[in-house]
């Protein structure tokens, strides 16, 4: 997948630029993130297969654009439109599950799956290091120990966005009907870990 296709799936961040500026600054300063991407996707062209859903499909993009407005509008506007993107991608799945937990049965499936979901999309494979705890009824626990987006973050000079996906957890799960999820910390903020919780209430 080139920059240029990685971008279109990324609209959100277009719209965002769209808003702040005119629609020719927003054009030229969007081909340049395609640019510094593809960049991005040659330096670390030989990452692992199963690290790319983090690192081609949200991490370099998210690097790309920011790194690119911050030269040309400064940090503050290129962080603003990273986290009202996030904000708004998160409010849709959050609502899209908020409805989905007032199904019967679904909040204990929904708790369920975190152990399997975990391993597969948030474990080794993925460039992750976690400490997972034995299963417990109506509760899941995991944690976090190493994590790409801290690492690429930090590597590509730009280690603030971290934490706006860090904070997309909370934004993703924090108000579902019926459940509750607890953090403490996460890396991106400079704890020793991120923790998770999810449980029925």
């Amino acid at each position: 997948m080139t920059a240029k296709e990685i971008l279109q799936k990324k609209g959100v961040y277009k719209a965002e630029m769209d808003r702040i500026m005119s629609v020719e600054q927003s054009d030229a300063l969007w081909q340049k993130a395609t640019e510094k991407l593809d960049t991005i996707l040659n330096r670390y062209r030989s990452l692992p297969k199963g690290m790319k859903m983090h690192t081609r499909d949200r991490i370099f993009p998210a690097a790309a654009v920011y790194l690119t407005l911050k030269d040309a509008v400064g940090a503050e506007k290129a962080y603003r439109v990273i986290e009202d993107s996030a904000v708004k991608g998160c409010a849709e799945i959050a609502k899209k599950l908020q409805k989905m937990m007032k199904i019967p049965g679904m909040r204990n499936l929904f708790v369920t799956v975190w152990d399997p979901l975990t391993k597969k999309v948030f474990g080794p494979g993925n460039g992750f290091r976690n400490i997972f705890y034995p299963k417990e009824k109506g509760k899941y626990r995991m944690n976090i120990v190493a994590c790409p987006y801290n690492q690429y973050f930090t590597e590509l000079g730009c280690p603030e966005l971290t934490k706006i996906f860090c904070e997309n957890d909370d934004r993703t799960y924090g108000n579902l009907p019926g459940l509750k999820f607890e953090r403490t910390g996460t890396l991106g903020k400079g704890a020793e870990r991120c923790d998770f919780l999810i449980r029925k209430v």
